[in-house]
């Protein structure tokens, strides 16, 4: 599948699962997006994509009121919160997420409003293409945790009753932007 076949998939299906796709023409607008929608804490855990943009000066230049000591306190109380991502699968919409470290995990299970940063070139068209990456991040260290996020979250009763946000996000903001990083491995 082509690149730009990969990418208008993976659109439709994270759109169809209720989270919002945004292309952004560089990390600047990507931040006005996100400064635009947060207006408490954000939490941003260390990720390398971030570290090397310096995103945690970059959004607190935007005016975004970040927190970056990101434990089970400051993740209760918190807005958002602001994630990469390694890659993700096209045909779900799905996102993968290396999160061994807890500040990862609380950032993108307790705010109502999850941000991830995704390299369109990171976008597999499926879960059989992402086997290698997959595989690639287990043997670097066979014992992390691998999230896969589709969509908000959501959850139904016995009567068949959707929910969103019960059990983590209201909300996934997935901010397309190229040239953050090519490397599945890199969040």
């Amino acid at each position: 599948m082509e690149f730009k076949d990969r990418v208008a998939q993976f659109n439709q299906a994270a759109s169809n699962i209720g989270a919002e796709v945004f292309h952004a023409d560089n990390l600047s607008a990507a931040v006005g997006y996100v400064a635009e929608r947060v207006t408490g804490d954000l939490l941003l855990p260390p990720f390398s994509t971030g570290a090397r943009f310096k995103l945690k000066s970059v959004l607190k230049k935007a005016g975004v009121s970040v927190v970056s000591d990101v434990k089970r306190e400051t993740a209760v109380a918190a807005q958002a919160g602001l994630t990469g991502a390694n890659f993700a699968m096209a045909d779900t919409g799905t996102l993968a997420l290396e999160s061994t470290a807890e500040e990862i995990r609380l950032t993108t299970t307790l705010p109502e409003l999850h941000f991830a940063l995704l390299d369109p070139e990171k976008i597999f068209a499926d879960s059989l293409a992402a086997v290698e990456p997959l595989r690639q991040l287990h043997q670097r260290d066979p014992r992390n945790y691998i999230a896969y996020i589709t969509g908000p979250s959501r959850t139904a009763d016995i009567e068949r009753v959707l929910t969103i946000g019960v059990h983590g996000p209201k909300e996934l903001h997935i901010l397309l932007v190229s040239g953050l990083s090519n490397d599945p491995l890199e969040m």
